[in-house]
């Protein structure tokens, strides 16, 4: 039985892109940055100000949006540099336990298709209820001859792969169009992820030649905890900032490319589109190229944690409006099901609460109770209210409390400050009590030792009982 919200099922279009800071689009404020067509999608739908992905690095991110779970408790707490199935690695299902969103909707008649990057294991063969699937073979590579899965072979893809997962998205919806059943595409680009420098069509390129980059302020120094032999950014920022733009605007052509197709097919009162990213990206905020392991200790920049998300249906949602609720990642699930009319047997054990209503734009009962977001990174925990955040590192720190009123870029770390003794102890409190109810201590991220150079197996007490966390580096 479908929500309240809707006349029957609708399609849905999940575009998820990858390594892309809010501040990298023009309905986000961005002036310098081409985003045509996810400026009209903004201006057709909901824009959120304030939704956090649930951990800054790709794989644990991409596995709390699907399963509506936190790390410790889906058991990614890395970026998978193992058991992907690729090109001479094994193939691990890491979320074989987990159901995801993606489960129910096939369960309810759903076809369900992914056309792009996976990187939640064994990427040689479909789960979570897909039945298409062209995918990649690990989590990033280059922008030609990308590594990718078609019909459970490996294959290098010639095109630029960016319009070619447009082009198997596209290819999909044509084939569901005579199915009778509504359809669930995931579109993972790969952009913005790098490289950037001499990867991307100069028809894009061009148009940052004269381009000052005041959006991404680059400091004289790197930060003091920056991994600087990493990305290629902090030796020739301008080259790799013309790239990074011109990744996220030959994205944007081609969800213009998928747009078009949903309006020429006359789908779009019939079809729900979701748009986000995985994580967010340093280009230099805060001394930093990259994003939650874009340093050691693996930081909690509002930069690295805080993610786009634009949901748009014609007729059924709200047009231009703006959602300033503090949302996260784990509460995608859950309102996606509420809209949808669906129960989910397991809700009580997750994280995640429905924005339904902040979505429809509904007049919120005012109550006392205080919006609070949380993240983690391995032994890396965030607790975020509106006014301030607190960042604890186990076992033995650094930690950071930033006083968000007066400062929110998160330039001056409080955390000795005496006259926030009381509320870095209120926060530090809080965050205990909701880890504690959530998370599986068999997998418990403050126990894992994860230095942000990738996990190549089961984590904790699931795994093989040696190191599965690669070095930092």
């Amino acid at each position: 039985m479908a929500g309240e919200y809707i006349k029957k099922e609708p399609n849905i279009v999940f575009i998820l892109t990858d390594d892309q800071g809010i501040w990298s689009l023009g309905c986000y404020g961005n002036s310098e940055i081409h985003t045509p067509n996810l400026d009209r999608l903004a201006d057709h739908g909901v824009r959120f100000d304030n939704f956090f992905c649930v951990s800054p690095v790709c794989s644990p991110a991409r596995a709390s949006l699907l399963t509506g779970k936190i790390p410790s408790q889906h058991g990614i707490h890395d970026y998978l540099c193992g058991g992907n199935g690729g090109a001479g690695q094994s193939a691990i299902e890491y979320l074989k336990e987990h159901r995801g969103y993606t489960d129910i909707l096939s369960d309810n008649g759903y076809d369900c298709g992914l056309s792009g990057k996976w990187h939640l294991g064994d990427g040689l063969h479909p789960q979570k209820g897909f039945s298409f699937w062209y995918t990649h073979q690990k989590g990033g590579g280059p922008y030609y001859n990308a590594p990718m899965i078609r019909d459970g072979k490996m294959i290098e893809e010639p095109g630029y792969i960016t319009d070619v997962i447009t082009d198997e998205a596209i290819g999909y919806i044509d084939r569901q169009k005579e199915s009778g059943r509504p359809f669930y595409l995931s579109v993972h680009y790969t952009a913005p992820h790098s490289p950037w420098a001499n990867c991307h069509p100069k028809e894009y390129t061009d148009l940052y030649e004269d381009c000052e980059f005041n959006s991404c302020p680059q400091r004289e120094t790197p930060h003091p905890w920056a991994k600087t032999d990493v990305l290629p950014g902090y030796k020739n920022p301008r080259e790799n900032l013309i790239g990074y733009f011109a990744a996220v605007t030959a994205m944007d052509a081609n969800v213009g490319r998928i747009l078009k197709k949903l309006e020429d097919e006359h789908l779009e009162e019939d079809t729900l589109i979701i748009f986000t990213s995985d994580n967010g990206f340093n280009c230099g905020h805060h001394g930093v190229w990259g994003k939650g392991n874009g340093t050691f200790p693996l930081n909690m920049y509002d930069s690295s944690v805080k993610v786009p998300l634009i949901i748009s249906h014609k007729g059924r949602i709200p047009e231009g409006a703006v959602c300033r609720e503090m949302c996260s990642a784990y509460d995608i699930m859950p309102t996606l099901l509420e809209y949808l009319g669906y129960e989910n047997p397991d809700a009580e054990k997750l994280p995640g609460k429905s924005f339904l209503s902040a979505l429809m734009q509904e007049e919120q009962e005012k109550t006392d109770k205080e919006v609070v977001v949380f993240d983690e990174y391995g032994p890396v925990r965030m607790i975020r209210t509106k006014d301030y955040k607190y960042v604890h590192r186990f076992p033995y720190g650094p930690h950071e409390f930033y006083d968000l009123k007066k400062d929110p870029g998160e330039d001056h770390n409080c955390y000795e400050d005496a006259e926030y003794g009381q509320q870095i102890q209120e926060l530090k409190r809080r965050m205990d009590l909701w880890f504690l109810k959530y998370v599986d201590p068999r997998i418990d991220g403050a126990k894992e030792p994860v230095l942000g150079g990738g996990q190549k197996d089961m984590a904790g007490l699931l795994g093989p009982g040696h190191r599965v966390y690669n070095e930092n580096k």
